[in-house]
C-alpha cells in the first residue's frame, strides 16, 4: 500500500498511519478468488523533533498533525499469491505559526506477495512493491509536504514462524530505491554543497522489523519494534526546515489488534518513535474497517 517503505520512514514528519489486513510486512494471506477491502483512518503528531541529533521544539510549530484516509484491496491471486493496492489521502497543519498545510490524494502503491515456503511453522516470503505519485502536490516544504514525489521500488525478504498455540515471530529487511525529485528552485544546498538545478538525487531507504503476536481465529494482537533508514543523506542544518535530501532514521515501537469474525472486521494500532535523526518523535493511531469478499472471478 503509504505503504512504501517512505511512508513508514517518513511517517515521523507526514504521519501517516496504515491499516494493516494481508499486508506487505506480514505473512497473512488472502486465500484464492477472495478480496479484502480495508479502509483507516491514522492521525499521528509530533512537538518535539532531532534537528541532526539535537532534540528540539519549534515554536513557529507548535505540535504538528497529520492525518490521512487509507482506502486498500488485499486480493488473492492463489493462496500463495497477493496483490495489494493503496491510495491515501493526507492532510497536515501545525497549531503555530503561519505554515500552512498540504492536503490530497499521495502516492498510488502496488505491492505483491509470494508466499515461496511454508513447512513445520516455518515460511519464507518474497515481496515486491512499487509507487508513484498521483497529484501534484509539493514535496519541497516539509515538515508540512504530504510526501516526497519520488517514484520508488521495493524489495523485502519476511520470515515468519507461527507455532499451533497461536504464537507467532516474524522479521524481515528491505531496501527501497527512489527516484530524483523536481523542486521549485533553480539551486539548493544539499550534502554542503550548493547544487544549481532543480533536480534533487534522494537517498535510497532500509528497513528492520520484529514482530511478536498472536493469531487464532477471529483474533491477532502484535507488539512490534521497526527501524528504517536512510542509506545516506545530509542533516537538517540548524534552524533550518528539512529537505528532501535529509538522512532521516528512526526506531518506533507499537501494537496492533484485529478483530474479524466473518466478513466483517476491525483493527487499530498505536505507536511511539523512541529515537531518531532528522526526524519528528511522533505519537500515532489508526483505526480501520475491513470487508471481505468471496468467490471473485479474476
Amino acid at each position: 500500500m503509504k505503504l512504501k517503505l517512505y511512508l513508514v520512514l517518513f511517517g515521523s514528519f507526514l504521519g501517516i498511519q496504515l491499516t494493516k489486513a494481508q499486508m506487505p510486512h506480514d505473512a497473512i494471506y488472502m486465500p484464492k478468488s477472495t478480496a479484502c477491502l480495508a479502509v483507516s483512518y491514522g492521525s499521528s503528531s509530533w512537538k518535539e523533533y532531532w534537528e541532526n541529533t539535537l532534540k528540539r521544539k519549534n515554536l513557529n510549530i507548535g505540535t504538528h498533525t497529520t492525518q490521512s484516509v487509507m482506502p486498500m484491496i488485499a486480493a488473492g491471486i492463489t493462496d500463495k499469491l497477493n496483490v495489494i493496492v493503496g491510495l491515501p489521502y493526507v492532510s497536515t497543519k501545525a497549531s503555530a505559526g503561519n505554515l500552512m498545510g498540504q492536503k490530497g490524494f499521495q502516492d498510488l502503491s502496488l505491492w505483491v506477495k509470494y508466499k515461496m515456503l511454508d513447512a513445520g511453522g516455518l515460511s519464507l516470503h518474497a515481496i515486491g512493491g512499487a509507487s508513484t505519485p498521483v497529484s501534484d502536490y509539493v514535496p519541497d516544504f516539509l515538515p508540512m509536504s504530504i510526501g516526497l514525489k519520488s517514484k520508488t521500488a521495493t524489495g523485502r525478504l519476511l520470515a515468519n514462524y507461527q507455532h499451533k498455540s497461536g504464537l507467532y515471530l516474524t522479521t524481515h529487511g528491505s531496501y527501497s530505491g527512489r527516484s530524483n525529485i523536481k523542486v521549485d528552485r533553480d539551486a539548493y544546498l544539499a550534502h554542503g554543497k550548493m547544487y544549481h538545478t532543480d533536480e534533487v538525487a534522494m537517498p535510497n531507504t532500509t528497513d528492520a522489523a520484529f514482530r511478536l503476536g498472536y493469531l487464532k481465529g477471529a483474533v491477532q494482537v502484535e507488539t512490534f519494534i521497526e527501524r528504517n533508514a536512510c542509506v545516506e543523506g545530509d542533516n537538517i542544518r540548524r534552524n533550518d526546515m528539512p529537505f528532501p535530501t535529509n538522512n532521516m532514521r528512526m526506531t518506533l515501537v507499537g501494537a496492533y489488534a484485529k478483530f474479524q469474525p466473518k466478513n466483517i472486521g476491525f483493527n487499530a494500532r498505536v505507536n511511539y518513535v523512541t529515537d531518531g535523526l532528522n526526524v519528528g518523535q511522533s505519537f500515532g493511531y489508526s483505526i480501520g474497517l475491513l470487508y471481505q469478499i468471496n468467490n471473485i472471478k479474476f
